[in-house]
């Protein structure tokens, strides 16, 4: 078997555990590190990676991905920046002046709107107006709603309508949308790509919740030659009887190399801020225009509690959407009668009593803390009343709460350092912090990035990257902490012993 030596590497201490003094090396063999010591003679069979006193972490993991969505995201309109109906329709329309005479079945597509903060919701008839009969599909930005003109929702066989599509009618479309788009040659490519840029930002695992036959597709991508990070594959509840009449369970290996294995039941139980579709406690500012005032649940609290038992029953681990504070507390009540196990997913808003509660089920909080530099300005237009409960990091983490960190790419950039950095300094732009209190430190932040590692020993699990500089040689909190974890310099990523140099 061969083995990788890593020579002259400077651990760094990763939840609590403590690190060697000085520079060591690192003997690894098949999927672990089966020695460390200040000097290693190397042997034949060695691969030598000369560290030069580099600093040595475990590897990094986005705990929540769309990868298919992210990868498709390169080719789409940015819409990230409207702040209206009309400015989106003025974008569109060059666009679709660009593409005059292009190949038919061409379908524009755009990203990032939110509609929360525009002083009017979008109409079919406005798209229809500035593109014709080319389908376009505006995807907002937090993937709840697609605005589509009427072209593209013959084309996506989605009924007649005035306004856009959203939630549970939306993501069977978001579903279908790769089917009419995107060659297998295409995808293939896009795939190939994402998946090169984030194991050159130290990713080596990732979990996926792509709305597709994940366990089925990354196990076909793995055995073709695309399988070079480690892939948690999420079922939702439309696969849910196939996943358990396959016998797949969680942690089950699904791909020769082994990096692919069955990951959660992931249930969206309620919708998102931008939307305005998030179930709340209490109305939106503003709810008097709104179908539903608090938000809503995409589940009934019993349908929940059915899916979880299944899951649980079954020996899948659950990853429960909630984000408004209604929907995290009826999770919470399904975690807890059925002694499920897993996560929340994003935990945005949440009311102080849950917080404990989540601590004592021994729930995960998959936390994008990215979001936060995004939603900062709509949560004071929706929430003024409860803006202080919004990503509630440091709460979560004094009360024993394990963090996990992640992206939600394409919602926010697929980059655990942006992720981190966010978390310990709460702002994107020149104003003071949004509830610094709740901002947490360099090494909470990294320990809340590597899958549950702590310090690389004997033992570990050869997934490392190798560093320029030391993440926790400065500040642990605040605007310079912050820009050294954006800057951070990425020397190596190994996955599963095989290691890959980043360019310089």
């Amino acid at each position: 078997m061969s083995s990788l030596l890593i020579r002259q590497a400077r651990v760094v201490p990763v939840g609590g555990v403590a690190a060697p003094s000085g520079p060591v090396d690192l003997r690894i063999v098949g999927d672990r590190v089966l020695e460390m010591a200040p000097s290693l003679r190397p042997e034949p069979t060695d691969e030598v990676l000369e560290a030069e006193g580099r600093w040595l972490v475990p590897g990094l993991w986005d705990q929540h991905v769309h990868l298919g969505q992210w990868a498709a995201n390169a080719s789409r309109l940015d819409l990230s920046a409207t702040t209206s109906p009309d400015e989106a329709t003025r974008l569109v329309a060059a666009e679709v002046g660009s593409r005059a005479g292009g190949a038919p079945g061409t379908v524009i597509q755009g990203f990032g709107h939110r509609t929360a903060g525009w002083d009017r919701q979008p109409t079919v008839a406005e798209l229809d107006a500035v593109s014709g009969d080319l389908p376009v599909v505006l995807i907002s930005g937090d993937a709840h709603h697609g605005w589509l003109n009427s072209a593209a929702l013959r084309l996506l066989d989605v009924p007649p309508r005035d306004g856009v599509v959203e939630e549970n009618d939306w993501f069977p479309v978001f579903a279908r949308l790769d089917e009419v788009t995107q060659t297998a040659e295409g995808k293939r490519t896009a795939y190939a790509m994402v998946l090169d840029a984030a194991v050159r930002r130290g990713v080596v695992g990732i979990r996926e919740m792509e709305w597709a036959d994940n366990a089925t597709e990354w196990a076909e991508r793995s055995d073709s030659g695309l399988g070079v990070i480690r892939v948690r594959t999420a079922t939702y509840a439309v696969g849910l009887a196939e996943t358990i009449a396959a016998g797949r369970r969680s942690g089950d290996v699904l791909d020769e190399a082994g990096l692919v294995t069955m990951g959660p039941l992931k249930i969206i139980s309620d919708g998102s801020l931008n939307t305005r579709t998030a179930f709340c406690h209490d109305p939106y500012v503003g709810a008097d225009v709104l179908e539903h005032p608090r938000g809503r649940a995409n589940n009934s609290p019993e349908e929940l509690a059915e899916l979880l038992a299944t899951a649980t029953a079954n020996g899948l681990d659950v990853a429960v959407h909630a984000i408004g504070d209604a929907a995290v507390g009826i999770a919470l009540d399904a975690f807890s009668q059925t002694g499920a196990r897993g996560s929340i997913e994003h935990a945005q808003l949440v009311a102080t009593p849950d917080v404990e509660r989540m601590a004592r089920l021994g729930v995960v909080a998959s936390v994008q803390p990215a979001h936060l530099l995004d939603d900062r300005d709509v949560t004071h237009q929706c929430w003024p009343d409860r803006a202080d409960r919004c990503f509630p990091l440091r709460s979560m983490l004094d009360a024993g709460v394990r963090l996990a960190l992640g992206s939600d790419a394409p919602v926010a950039p697929l980059d655990p350092w942006e992720a981190m950095a966010a978390a310990v300094h709460r702002t994107g732009d020149e104003r003071e912090e949004w509830n610094a209190a709740e901002s947490i430190t360099v090494a909470q932040a990294l320990a809340g990035s590597v899958d549950g590692a702590t310090t690389v020993r004997v033992g570990s699990l050869a997934d490392v990257v190798l560093l320029d500089d030391d993440p926790l040689a400065g500040p642990p909190q605040g605007p310079e902490a912050a820009r050294r974890l954006r800057a951070t310099r990425i020397f190596a990523t190994v996955v599963a012993g095989w290691a890959i140099r980043a360019p310089r």
